[in-house]
């Protein structure tokens, strides 16, 4: 549990002291947003500040900070390091440099910053490149909370109607404008979402369970549960490992709550809502770090789990039994091939809360992927329409836009339930895709705060950094290359060729002294 209270302390100080330095170098201001400035009733609308960071919240968190979190877990205490430091370092000047930007630029979608700082080229990769990984969000938000959902209620047999039910509501939240259905239940489902990470982290600190330490991470015993039945690996994370390295796949795993791609997509939404520039890093520098807490608290969770099978005293005993029963088949495979983690998470929920605790945990966890689906396809339409230069005050012309998209969605997800490992393929692309996206950000940043003489070294380490993780993840992942042995080479190669290519940009920046672009 030390490194656990270390690390939720590192956070809360994180936005205080790193936050008020990244804020610094955007200076915030009094100057009129494009909430008030350009005010129309559907996107741009200026909505209270608390409501704007429940509805920031939600948007990022979906199933990443939760999901990701469990798997990530699996790689061990080192997932304390990432949440930790990518967090502050990373995901939260990520968010809150995406988020000022697109304040500065009149609410400005991603693929237009990108084109604007990167050119025209990099724009229209992104364009295409965004709205994919849109488009896979809404598909893959739909089902995992169908799944958690029909747990709950209906069994298997509800699991059509539930995503019937949630695709439907996709389609009448992308549509309405911000302030009728998102500003109206967002800030309930944000509750539920916070009551279920404090429940945890109360029960944590009850329990106060002896748990893997940072320190001694390298001892794979102390949470691989090699012990627990006759010596065997019977959680069968050492296989899992020896699969999928700790870089750089740790570091795709848990995305949402270290850094996120997708976030960006989320931030001008609430950029056309704000009233005030000084309100940008609560709400999003803020955001980041309340996902980054969420994510850390279902990290312990999921590590009391996995530690000298310690899954036995998360739920009611006879609850475990009947689990066990049913996975420990004799056909070769291991119980973490078979735990998924939307069962992780009803599990833990309805035994450490209670009945009515669980069930308002479990309706927060469903809330976080619905109420990011939801507002990815919103993101998809304004991205189009910005593209292609289409207003979206009347129905008529969001439906011309929302149509197709929904259609694509629906052929994904119906691809995904026909086929029995179609939620996990499609994670992997998600995983790769949101990450890949946060390096053309970060990226997108840096060439900003270089042009206009800012700190630009917050955004570039990071840069650099996820360029590494993505690069090598083509390499060394099994579902691409499958070479993990040339991950150190294949790093050192794109650290260098980043660097240099960054250093010619500067000079040749500098040489021609641009005006600045705010």
């Amino acid at each position: 549990m030390i490194t656990f209270i270390i690390s939720l302390v590192a956070l809360v100080l994180g936005y205080l002291i790193y936050g008020a330095i990244v804020e610094r170098v955007m200076r915030p201001d009094d100057r009129v947003t494009p909430a008030v400035r350009m005010a129309d009733g559907v996107d741009y609308v200026a909505l209270p500040t608390w409501k704007v960071f429940m509805i920031q919240f939600l948007n990022i968190a979906g199933t990443g900070p939760i999901f990701g979190a469990i798997m990530g877990m699996w790689f061990g205490p080192a997932s304390y390091l990432w949440i930790v430091l990518g967090c502050i370092f990373a995901g939260a000047v990520h968010d809150f440099m995406s988020g000022m930007l697109s304040l500065r630029h009149d609410g400005a979608n991603l693929p237009s910053l990108i084109g604007r700082y990167l050119g025209g080229g990099a724009r229209n990769v992104m364009l295409v490149f965004t709205v994919l990984l849109l488009l896979l969000v809404g598909a893959v938000f739909v089902y995992s909370p169908a799944l958690i959902l029909k747990d709950m209620w209906g069994g298997d047999a509800a699991t059509i109607w539930w995503i019937v039910a949630i695709f439907a509501y996709y389609v009448v939240a992308t549509l309405l404008p911000i302030d009728k259905i998102i500003g109206r239940i967002y800030p309930l489902f944000a509750i539920a979402l916070l009551v279920m990470a404090a429940g945890l982290l109360v029960g944590l600190f009850v329990k106060m369970p002896h748990l893997p330490e940072l320190w001694n991470m390298g001892d794979m015993s102390q949470w691989t549960g090699t012990h627990v039945v006759d010596g065997t690996d019977t959680l069968g994370v050492a296989a899992y490992l020896k699969n999928n390295p700790l870089f750089p796949c740790l570091f795709i795993t848990i995305a949402c709550g270290a850094i996120s791609g997708f976030h960006a997509t989320q931030s001008p939404l609430m950029a056309r809502c704000l009233k005030s520039e000084r309100l940008a890093r609560p709400v999003f520098y803020g955001a980041m770090i309340t996902e980054g807490l969420v994510a850390l608290i279902w990290a312990t969770v999921s590590s009391y789990f996995f530690y000298y099978g310690g899954w036995k005293e998360v739920v009611d005993p006879q609850v475990v039994n009947d689990f066990m029963a049913q996975v420990q088949l004799a056909d070769g495979k291991t119980l973490i091939q078979y735990f998924t983690a939307p069962q992780l998470v009803n599990l833990v929920c309805s035994s450490w809360l209670g009945i009515v605790g669980g069930t308002l945990a479990l309706l927060g966890v469903v809330a976080a992927p619905i109420t990011s689906g939801d507002t990815a396809f919103r993101s998809a339409r304004l991205i189009i329409a910005e593209a292609l230069h289409f207003e979206q005050k009347s129905m008529a012309r969001r439906l011309a836009i929302s149509v197709p998209l929904f259609v694509v969605s629906l052929l994904l997800l119906i691809w995904q339930m026909k086929n029995p490992n179609g939620f996990n393929v499609l994670w992997q692309y998600f995983g790769w895709f949101n990450q890949t996206l946060s390096v053309f950000t970060l990226w997108m940043i840096t060439v900003y705060l270089a042009s206009n003489k800012k700190a630009y070294v917050i955004t570039l380490i990071p840069a650099v950094f996820m360029t590494v993780v993505c690069t090598s993840f083509l390499v060394a992942s099994p579902q691409a290359l499958g070479h993990a042995e040339l991950t150190p080479w294949v790093a050192l190669a794109v650290v260098a060729v980043s660097v240099v290519w960054f250093a010619v940009w500067l000079k040749r920046q500098r040489a021609n002294a641009p005006l600045t672009r705010e």
